[in-house]
């Protein structure tokens, strides 16, 4: 998925539970990601939905800001974010793992979502090599081809 889609989804969810959030929220729906970034700048190389995408330890964050102690409700916009980010994940043909105990891969609507793994670049998009993979058509295509943004 694109970063668009994580902010999008995240950022509608919460203006209609807590419009004030909208901006935290939207930030925590990148933050699997930009941790998994973080790290590879880091030198610790991890493996692309690994261990900043498992879906228990999102859901327990998010539980424990909602129901046990939250900041003006920054942190359960920001955990609720993840949980976002992680479920339109779990909608991919590649999926989420479930917790750090599980080698299985946790899917929604069977994982029907396929996504073309172009890398960190959240704004510019590489639409040659998505039309090289299949994942967009040929209109697509030409209709893109020389937008950067």
């Amino acid at each position: 998925m694109k970063w668009l889609n994580y902010t999008l989804i995240a950022g509608a969810i919460c203006a209609v539970v807590s419009p004030p959030h909208v901006a935290v929220c939207v930030v925590g729906a990148t933050a699997p990601d930009l941790f998994e970034y973080v790290l590879k700048v880091g030198n610790r190389h991890i493996k692309h939905r690994g261990p900043t995408h498992v879906f228990t330890h999102w859901l327990l964050a998010a539980l424990a800001f909602t129901l046990v102690w939250d900041y003006h409700g920054i942190g359960m916009a920001f955990a609720w974010g993840g949980v976002s980010h992680i479920l339109t994940d779990a909608m991919t043909v590649s999926g989420v793992p479930f917790s750090p105990y599980s080698d299985r891969s946790f899917h929604l609507f069977g994982g029907r979502f396929r996504t073309g793994g172009h890398g960190f670049a959240p704004f510019f998009y590489d639409w040659g090599g998505m039309y090289q993979e299949g994942v967009i058509d040929g209109l697509e295509w030409k209709t893109n081809r020389f937008r950067l943004i």
